[in-house]
């Protein structure tokens, strides 16, 4: 036992850990996504296995995968910037929108049921896998909107994201390419939005989940030093080291296979992460 959890336990947590933060960067270097839509399915099964209650599951899940955001995101929008492809201008009207919508999405993690959380999950990863395998875009005309649509869809894309565990990438892109943006200019532009997302959010779960260790004083992957609040401290310092490492192999890969065939795999793959919390959902 290691600070009460059995370690068979602590090994089947720390093998998966791993080997989805390998997953995850490879996904991330090929898509140019967070990460998050495959951190959180995989974390609420690895919880499972170590007893987390699901009152508490999906939040612990969304919490760390913030967390798991943080280090990526800042890499990845410092590498856009200074290629010079980041449009600064939208970043900044959408700025405190998103943070206002990030800080409305802790609240709701504080007193949601999981049920929230799961239906955030599967329309937003739903609507995505349509889009992949459809490759049907929105087009909701050209040029960005004004201020008050600025304002209402980074209020949006913060709610969504702190409730799904992603850093916004998907969501921006699809604002961005439906009002004219070109791809790269939409996926440069939106690795900012992983900054502004994940630490607030994950400073937001952490204090969201404070006071839940005491109401379960009996599974310790919720208790210190396992985790602060919503945020698991295992699952971020295991996560990120073969993240970082296999990204760059995501991205051999990207150039090395069809992007058409990429798309339609990563869209079978959130449908059936969707379809997965759709039954949980429902059965429940």
């Amino acid at each position: 036992m290691f600070f009460g959890v059995p370690y068979d336990q602590l090994a089947i947590l720390a093998v998966g850990l791993l080997a989805a933060g390998a997953v995850t960067g490879i996904l991330a270097g090929v898509f140019g996504v967070g990460g998050g839509a495959v951190i959180v399915p995989v974390l609420y099964e690895l919880f499972g296995v170590v007893g987390v209650p699901l009152e508490v599951r999906m939040p612990l899940c969304v919490g760390t995968s913030l967390a798991i955001i943080i280090p990526t995101s800042i890499r990845s929008f410092q590498a856009h910037k200074a290629r010079g492809a980041v449009d600064l201008d939208i970043l900044k009207a959408w700025a405190v929108p998103v943070i206002l919508g990030v800080v409305a999405g802790s609240f709701i993690a504080r007193y949601a049921p999981p049920a929230v959380f799961k239906a955030v999950f599967v329309f937003v990863a739903g609507l995505s896998a349509f889009r992949l395998l459809t490759g049907k875009e929105l087009k909701f005309g050209k040029g960005m909107p004004g201020t008050a649509g600025m304002a209402a869809s980074g209020g949006v894309i913060g709610i969504l994201s702190s409730l799904m565990g992603i850093g916004g990438g998907q969501l921006g892109n699809l604002v961005m390419m439906a009002y004219g943006r070109t791809i790269h200019n939409a996926i440069a532009t939106s690795s900012g939005l992983g900054v502004l997302i994940s630490i607030p959010g994950a400073i937001g779960y952490i204090l969201a989940g404070w006071s839940k260790a005491a109401a379960y004083p009996t599974v310790a992957a919720i208790q210190f030093p396992f985790a602060l609040g919503y945020v698991s401290l295992i699952g971020f310092l295991l996560f990120i080291p073969t993240s970082m490492w296999t990204a760059p192999l995501g991205a051999r890969l990207a150039h090395a296979l069809p992007k058409r065939q990429l798309e339609v795999a990563f869209g079978l793959f959130l449908l059936i992460v969707s379809g997965r919390f759709l039954w949980d959902f429902i059965a429940r």
